[in-house]
């Protein structure tokens, strides 16, 4: 295999585990709100899904185990 092909492949690896690992940690989310027992419309379902930032979605699941409401916890969407 060339160097440049092998490249191209370990970057595509890369990719695939970190859209894996985006969104294992949105279904966390998604959890989290569950068992606190908040609604979560379809649009915040969407964007929690749509989310590749491993921070915000870190952030997210932190607010997700004390908030008071869904919009804390996503900045404000309801």
């Amino acid at each position: 295999m060339s160097a440049e092909i092998r490249a191209w492949f370990e970057e595509y690896e890369r990719n695939l585990r970190a859209e894996a690992r985006a969104e294992e940690a949105a279904r966390a989310v998604l959890t989290a709100l569950r068992v606190r027992g908040f609604a979560v419309p379809d649009a915040a379902r969407e964007r929690i899904l749509a989310e590749k930032d491993p921070e915000t979605l870190e952030r997210w699941l932190e607010r997700a185990v004390v908030a008071a409401s869904l919009a804390e916890v996503l900045d404000g969407l309801s």
